[in-house]
């Protein structure tokens, strides 16, 4: 069987693909899905300094500690540029890289490049979210009525330096090789 590691991407933690574990382990597959620093229950740790990078030492450093080998690597939306700085720093330990409606950005593309918002975020000095009125008036018409017990769209803050700076891919040549 196989082990998958599952990247949540902005406004969002790892209990997004609950789902989506609970039937990789029922198949007998190993699954780890952590939040990410900053996110979701852990939005107590949002501090300056939180990048994509530091997102992908965090998945390269599971990797690691946890011993895991051959992984699938998943992710998505803003997960796809994390998992991209995850292959690179932790090549040898992948067997595959995922993506899901995930961001992949190329060499020197900003976010902004390619993402364009309609509604101006809720930005204080560190951190950055959706608006309480672009998150009522989003086109998913569930996001205006009550919903099961979990964080919604408004109250998922993320570091704000995430999606302003160039992503840069280094170039290693085994990860070049591999998912360039």
């Amino acid at each position: 069987m196989a082990t998958y590691v599952l990247v949540h991407g902005a406004y969002q933690g790892g209990w997004i693909w609950k789902a989506v574990a609970e039937r990789l382990r029922a198949a007998g597959h190993r699954v780890y899905a952590p939040t990410l620093d900053g996110c979701a229950e852990r939005h107590e740790q949002v501090r300056r300094g939180i990048t994509v990078t530091t997102h992908a030492q965090e998945i390269a450093r599971l990797l690691f500690f946890e011993d895991l080998q051959d992984v699938v690597l998943v992710g998505t939306s803003s997960g796809g540029m994390v998992i991209c700085k995850a292959a690179e720093l932790a090549a040898d330990r992948l067997a595959r890289l995922v993506f899901v409606d995930a961001l992949a950005l190329l060499p020197g593309e900003r976010v902004g490049d390619i993402v364009n918002r309609p509604a101006a975020n809720e930005v204080t000095e560190i951190t950055t979210a959706p608006t309480r009125k672009d998150v009522e008036g989003a086109c998913s018409p569930t996001w205006s009525r009550p919903r099961a017990p979990g964080p919604s769209r408004a109250t998922r803050r993320i570091p704000s330096r995430r999606s302003r700076r160039p992503w840069s891919r280094r170039a290693s040549g085994r990860a070049h090789g591999r998912w360039g």
